[in-house]
């Protein structure tokens, strides 16, 4: 019998000043009564680079495999990973349907990799919307951002 999976909450967000400019992340993870809060940025980014940043982040933090419940108010990172979309990407050599190059390979490359290490389900949260965790990560990403953005 295998033992059952440590079952994380992750609750993700990503901002930048301008687009781009200066960005943050956050990512905080919940097991049981435990709570890990990771946040980081970047002096020039995008906003959708530090949505995934923020996933990434998330994820490699696991030192095992796990069942995942990843939060995100990213349409763009929920509905390419739910819907297949970053699958199709990379098995077109990083082309979309349309033949332009994907935006954000790199890392998209990073998260397709740590998805097959555990069972993530990703589910899309209305931003700003009142959600406490995802305003916490917010105000983490922002706080991240606007650092950078006074540390040029």
């Amino acid at each position: 019998m295998t033992p059952s999976l440590k079952e994380v909450v992750v609750f993700t967000d990503g901002a930048c000043l301008g687009n781009p400019g200066p960005g943050g992340w956050a990512a905080i993870l919940k097991y049981g009564p435990h709570e890990k809060v990771l946040s980081g940025g970047e002096r020039e980014t995008t906003n959708n680079r530090m949505e995934l940043t923020a996933v990434i982040k998330a994820l490699e933090a696991l030192k095992e495999r796990c069942k995942v419940k990843v939060y995100c108010d990213s349409k763009y990172v929920v509905d390419a990973v739910e819907k297949g979309w970053a699958v199709g990407w990379r098995d077109k050599g990083w082309k979309k349907a349309d033949k332009q190059p994907a935006l954000n390979a790199d890392l998209w490359e990073r998260l397709l990799s740590l998805l097959e290490g555990h069972e993530v389900e990703f589910v899309w949260v209305k931003g700003h919307a009142g959600h406490e965790d995802n305003e916490r990560a917010d105000r983490l990403a922002v706080e991240k951002a606007n650092f950078y953005k006074e540390n040029k």
